[in-house]
């Protein structure tokens, strides 16, 4: 059996730390006594020092400084020259004149400082030294990532064993035939996506799909993270990133999946981490490098595209980007169906499809394993509905009660959505999906914004708030992302494009363009008020609804 190795501890008592806490007590016994015994006459009063006159027992006066120093049997005594009568003292008693060697004192205990601490930090450095040699050490035979040969994988996953996403499958099915039939693509010229970046919250299955991408294409897989990417010294991590793309390209059509590629793919310059740099820097290298149609696709996974380094988004790199969002009604309905499908059940998975807004597809795995966990505890071979209803709570434990909603929530969230999607449809702000648990407007990748424009968008994030108090004469706290992108648009438009009537800007004018929003949305949705309850209706039965799907109920309204 492998002896297994203690952990590195660098605060242990090793004999390193003993010489440097025992060089700091030398220092500072020496430092003590320097100031203890340089100087131990004690200090007297005028009177004391006549008294010692009088009483006849100084023996010699010792002129040094600005003190007389009085000699006696027994002790010695200091005082100031002009506290007392000197003629009187040098006549009574014999004098002796002191040279002033004060500086040399306070010379010697500099060196003494310079000394103890030069004799510190050569035991620190002899101890960082040991440290060090440890970690490479260890690293060299523990860990050893860097030199750990990489290792292609065969995914038996396939879509078959992915519920839902079917405008994902779609995105995702020209790759597949382009690593099974590369050939084809390069006969007529057609040059694929370097790269796929998987963007959504954690937990909807983007390592699962890219899986199934390799399952379905039966090539090679090479999985890594991009915490795996990240070391102490520079250069390992760009040496891996190297030799991963070299056995991709060696193995292709292969596909190369990395996940949490924020972890290594963070915007450079504002927390400067060269390691980290020289990584990325490889990766950019790298995905330039690819031939056209080489066979490697690379798939990154991240729930923070915001965090990413711009050179990494840019065309030739990452050239699709699939965004994967909370499963909707109908999706946790499919996955639910295949996660009961080798479990004996009669289980209603539409209900439990309905009572689980806002779950992704691990708690929904999580979720159908503690409700057969919880049947056989109660005795019996068969999952029932009221299995999932027993185990809801306790799988809820960390998710946010935001998504999670109940039944009159749903209601007041369809209303709030539905308001959205119809001033969108109405004033024409593009959307791909608007659902009871998400939102996905088109992002505007224009140059040159019009003012209407932008005051489009902005009715848009208002219109939920002001459809629910026209509703219910209540506010709630829903409103509070939508209200804050809307302000932070009126604050784009006073102040960063100066669309107001006047240059010299004041705050003022953000409250009236806000005022002026909220009244003629106020006014539009009184006006569609019919569309309004039908879209809600519609939300509230299929959960999601395209742009689409609003112009028809619209068109059928007017």
């Amino acid at each position: 059996m492998k002896a297994i190795k203690p952990k590195f501890n660098p605060l242990a008592l090793n004999p390193s730390n003993i010489k440097i806490i025992a060089g700091l007590l030398i220092v500072l016994l020496i430092l003590l006594s320097f100031a203890t015994f340089r100087d131990t006459d004690s200090l007297i009063t005028h009177d004391q020092a006549n008294r010692l006159y009088t009483e006849g027992k100084i023996e010699k006066v010792i002129i040094d400084g600005d003190f007389l120093r009085l000699k006696t049997d027994e002790l010695s005594y200091k005082i100031y020259k002009d506290a007392v009568n000197k003629t009187a003292f040098f006549t009574k008693y014999p004098v002796e004149v002191r040279e002033d060697n004060s500086y040399l004192y306070d010379l010697f205990s500099l060196l003494i400082i310079i000394a103890a601490f030069g004799f510190l930090y050569r035991l620190m450095k002899q101890n960082r030294l040991q440290q060090l040699k440890y970690i490479r050490s260890a690293s060299k035979t523990d860990n050893e990532p860097a030199n750990e040969p990489v290792q292609a994988l065969t995914s038996n996953v396939t879509f078959s064993d992915v519920a839902g996403i079917k405008d994902v499958k779609e995105e995702l099915e020209e790759i597949i035939d382009f690593l099974k039939e590369p050939q084809k693509y390069r006969d007529l010229d057609i040059r694929l996506p370097k790269g796929v970046l998987l963007v959504g919250p954690p937990g909807v299955g983007k390592t699962l799909i890219s899986k199934a991408v390799a399952g379905e294409a039966n090539v090679p897989f090479f999985y890594q993270s991009g915490a795996s990417f990240v070391h102490i010294y520079v250069g390992m991590g760009a040496k891996r990133v190297s030799e991963l793309f070299k056995k991709a390209k060696q193995m292709a059509p292969s596909i190369v999946f990395i996940d949490e590629i924020d972890a290594v793919g963070k915007s450079r310059g504002e927390f400067r981490n060269d390691e980290r740099e020289a990584t990325l820097n490889q990766l950019l290298t790298e995905m330039d490098g690819f031939e056209d149609s080489s066979g490697v696709i690379v798939i990154g996974a991240t729930n923070k595209i915001e965090m990413l380094d711009e050179a990494l988004l840019r065309a030739g790199r990452f050239d699709r980007r699939i965004h994967i969002s909370l499963p909707d009604l109908e999706d946790r309905s499919k996955t639910l169906e295949l996660y009961l499908a080798h479990k004996p059940n009669n289980v209603d998975t539409a209900l439990v499809a309905r009572m689980t807004v806002g779950f992704n597809s691990a708690a929904l795995d999580t979720l159908t394993n503690e409700a057969a966990i919880y049947a056989m505890r109660e005795g019996r071979s068969v999952v029932e509905t009221s299995d999932f209803e027993a185990v809801k709570e306790k799988v809820l434990l960390g998710k946010r009660k935001i998504l999670t909603f109940t039944e009159e929530e749903r209601e007041i969230q369809a209303i709030y959505q539905a308001a959205k999607a119809v001033i969108a449809t109405w004033l024409d702000v593009e959307f791909e999906k608007i659902g009871i648990v998400n939102t996905r407007l088109l992002s505007q990748e224009h140059e040159i914004l019009s003012k209407s424009q932008l005051l489009s968008r902005i009715k848009v994030y208002l219109a939920g708030s002001i459809a629910t108090k026209m509703h219910y004469n209540e506010q709630f706290t829903n409103a509070s992302t939508d209200i804050a992108q809307a302000k932070e648009i009126v604050r784009k438009v006073v102040y960063e494009y100066v669309m107001s009537e006047n240059f010299i800007v004041t705050p003022q004018q953000e409250e009236e363009l806000l005022r002026e929003s909220v009244s003629e949305v106020t006014t539009l949705l009184k006006t569609l008020d019919k569309a309004l309850t039908e879209i809600s209706s519609f939300l509230l039965a299929h959960e999601n609804i395209t742009a689409e799907e609003c112009r028809v109920i619209l068109r059928k309204i007017f």
